[in-house]
């Protein structure tokens, strides 16, 4: 039984050994294994860090290329720039250097020609001394002659010619005093006349500045949206009835009525204040409403006219001559009320007229008349003393007052003493100290015109009139404008606004020339 178990101990020992030798024999051909594979993957690895460093270095090579390659393009564009700017410079230089040359040579040319001017006149001067010497020998030997051939002296021939011309002159001086009397007299006669008319300066009738707008107050802000109406249908009606621009802002308690023309803003502040007092705003009512005032206004200008001529004692007058009249109320020239201005020209015409001997009603009637055509204009695009005239043929008015409707303006000279007085009345009148102002139409056209001749101008991006007109500045390319062409245009601008603007006093023409570099920090 021992000899059993130290025989199995022993094959197990034995066993253990041989397994030992063969588990540490497989373990070391493992490592062998493990250690070809750690060569294999580091050549693998060797070999892709070869190919990432050829493919970089490709890549380096490609870019560098590139870089190259834009750096030529780049080149080339500045050469190409640097050439054509070069072109152009050496051009410029050829175009100036040219026109100084010709420049140069006229002014050679002209300097010549006056070197031979100042030759001829001073040859000229010569001959005339000679010629002068040559006639006072002549005259000393003519005299010379006469003296031996009358037997007087010199002195004695100077007082008889003197004499004779005196007797021959008596009757001419005599002529010469009486037309320069009678020139004094007349002269007299037009000096008392100014004075007169002068003196009738002092008459001061009423004149109206008339504003553009008329102001309709409400008695509450909640009328303004029954004014405009469900979708605006009330103040569309009113507008295309009335002929005037309804303005409903914020303005507490009030809208405003704008229109240029007079009698229709009149006419539609009258209609707006009824509709406001009856309550019922609607295109149904406006319109009623809108009739009844139009017939009341019509009515209303027929008898004043009536009353003004027979305040004037220019009666009969046909009865749409006096309308016209009427409606002269609501037209105003210059910030001058028409019918006042009309008013006063009747009064100081028939004032002159009576003192100068002539008829002061028929003067006065061609006072009151002679703007008559100023009640058609807005109706008709022609100038008032042509419909002035037009309408007083149609109604047979006298040709004096025909005549002074085209007389006051210049279109015809005054024929008589009536129609004088009625031109200087009207001037009188206009002339008045705050009779009349400047209106912003004509100021915005004169500015207008003013930077219309600056941007007409080649090179002129824009051009601003400021400090009331008296100042335009003129914002040019500076690419296209140098220096010397910014003086120049300046003086072309001035001389044309001189040629063909009206203006007070003088306008700076300023041209500005600027060039702005711009970037971005990002």
């Amino acid at each position: 039984m021992l000899t059993e178990l130290i025989i199995g101990g022993a094959a197990a020992t034995v066993s253990g050994v041989a397994a030992f030798l063969i588990t540490k024999k497989i373990d070391a051909s493992k490592y062998d294994i493990y250690i070809e594979q750690a060569k294999a993957k580091a050549k693998a690895i060797e070999h892709e860090a070869e190919v990432v460093l050829q493919n970089a270095k490709l890549r380096v090579t490609e870019a560098e290329l590139e870089v190259k390659q834009k750096y030529e393009e780049e080149l080339s564009r500045l050469n190409a720039e640097y050439n054509s700017r070069l072109a152009k410079l050496e051009k410029r230089e050829d175009q100036l250097s040219q026109k100084i040359d010709e420049e140069l040579g006229q002014i050679s040319e002209e300097r010549e020609a006056i070197k031979a001017e100042k030759a001829k006149v001073q040859a000229l001067q010569q001959q005339l001394e000679a010629l002068k010497d040559e006639y006072e020998l002549k005259r000393k030997e003519a005299m010379k002659i006469l003296e031996r051939a009358s037997g007087l002296t010199e002195s004695e021939a100077k007082e008889l010619v003197l004499k004779h011309a005196e007797e021959e002159a008596r009757g001419e001086i005599a002529h010469i005093v009486r037309k320069y009397e009678t020139e004094a007299k007349a002269e007299a006669k037009r000096r008392a006349n100014y004075i007169l008319a002068q003196a009738t300066t002092r008459y001061a009738g009423e004149f109206a500045a008339e504003r553009l707008i008329n102001v309709v107050h409400l008695p509450d802000d909640e009328l303004k949206g029954r004014i405009i109406g469900k979708e605006g249908r009330n103040i569309k009606t009113l507008e295309m009835l009335l002929g005037v621009d309804i303005i409903i802002d914020d303005t507490p308690g009030a809208i405003i009525l704008s229109s240029f023309n007079l009698y229709r803003r009149a006419i539609a502040t009258k209609t707006i204040e009824l509709l406001i007092e009856d309550g019922r705003i609607q295109p149904a009512r406006i319109e009623e409403i809108y009739e009844k005032v139009v017939e009341e206004f019509e009515q209303k200008v027929l008898e004043e006219g009536e009353q003004i001529v027979v305040d004037l004692g220019i009666s009969p007058m046909h009865p749409e001559l006096m309308k016209l009249i009427g409606r002269l109320r609501y037209r105003a020239s210059y910030g001058q009320n028409a019918l006042g201005h009309s008013l006063e020209v009747a009064h100081l015409a028939g004032i002159m007229a009576a003192e100068m001997g002539g008829d002061d009603v028929l003067a006065k009637r061609a006072g009151i008349l002679h703007d008559i055509g100023k009640a058609l204009t807005h109706e008709y695009a022609r100038s008032h003393v042509d419909l002035g005239a037009e309408v007083c043929r149609r109604y047979k008015e006298h040709p004096v007052v025909i005549n002074a409707i085209f007389a006051h303006h210049g279109h015809e000279e005054p024929e008589t003493v009536e129609a004088a007085a009625v031109c200087a009345a009207d001037t009188l009148s206009a002339a008045r100290p705050g009779a009349r102002r400047e209106v912003l139409e004509s100021f915005l056209k004169r500015v207008k015109a003013i930077e219309d001749i600056a941007t007409s101008k080649l090179g002129v991006h824009h051009a601003y009139a400021i400090n009331a007109g008296r100042e335009v500045r003129v914002i040019v390319d500076a690419s296209l404008i140098n220096d010397d062409e910014a003086i120049l245009l300046s003086k072309e601008i001035s001389d044309e606004i001189e040629k063909g603007v009206q203006y007070p006093g003088e306008i700076k023409v300023n041209v500005i020339r600027e060039v702005r570099a711009v970037n971005y920090a990002r």
